[in-house]
């Protein structure tokens, strides 16, 4: 398994923006155009973007759907996107749309029916975002937390058929405190499954951490803040981790 970084692109309002422990009252604007963020992060070498729809993740339902099938028509590596998406509608248009991925998160807890027909359906263009505070996951744009132990949930879905997850750990998301490694580990080489890491990054030594248990099945990280705002140049981080 290869370590994929994952440039992130949160939209909200149309526009490129990141959240401090996803508090929607606490947001910075990186870019008035999403698109042109997208391409240049493809131009510095990013092999694979993530997008997060965080008005569609508020409101349950794809908001940002025209601007996102835009990006992934307009760069040439694959996307993954998350953010309200609650219906094989959604997910169809987005994959017929040029998306790659499509990550599922409140619907992974309140709707298992729904999961398990798509996951069947669409199989690895299914990734299972598991939003956690303290190890229990989070719904509903991050606002609401569950009693739902995000292991306990990873062995529940693989039995319908999951084969990735997105481990964001919401206390250090937007923070650059440093990821969450041993839950993320831990998740990893419970479930047997690719982890993507998410949340906390802030130097390249996060991501030589994190690379380290690719064998465990650390897939990856997303990366956000910290290549906003120069912390992490997205090709050296590449090198060092051995994706390129």
């Amino acid at each position: 398994m290869s370590f994929t970084i994952y440039p992130a692109i949160d939209i909200r309002g149309g526009k490129c923006v990141r959240l401090f422990q996803g508090d929607y009252a606490q947001e910075t604007v990186y870019g008035e155009s999403p698109v042109e963020v997208a391409k240049d992060w493809v131009s510095q070498g990013a092999t694979y973007v993530h997008l997060v729809d965080l008005d569609g993740a508020k409101e349950g339902k794809p908001l940002n759907g025209e601007l996102i099938r835009t990006i992934a028509q307009h760069v040439n590596v694959p996307v993954q996107i998350g953010g309200g998406i609650r219906t094989e509608s959604d997910i169809v248009e987005y994959l017929e749309g040029g998306v790659s991925r499509v990550i599922l998160g409140t619907a992974a807890i309140e709707n298992r029916p729904f999961v398990e027909k798509v996951l069947g359906l669409y199989g690895k263009q299914i990734a299972i975002g598991l939003d956690c505070r303290g190890g229990f996951v989070a719904t509903r744009g991050w606002l609401t937390t569950t009693n739902i132990k995000a292991v306990d949930l990873a062995k529940e879905l693989i039995e319908l058929g999951a084969e990735t997850f997105i481990y964001t750990d919401i206390s250090r998301d937007g923070t650059l405190t440093g990821p969450n490694v041993d839950e993320i580990v831990g998740l990893a080489q419970a479930t047997g499954k690719q982890v993507i890491a998410s949340g906390g990054v802030s130097i390249v030594e996060d991501l030589i951490a994190l690379a380290r248990y690719q064998q465990d099945g650390v897939g990856g990280a997303i990366v956000g803040k910290a290549l906003y705002t120069g912390a992490i140049d997205l090709q050296q981080a590449m090198n060092r981790t051995g994706e390129v």
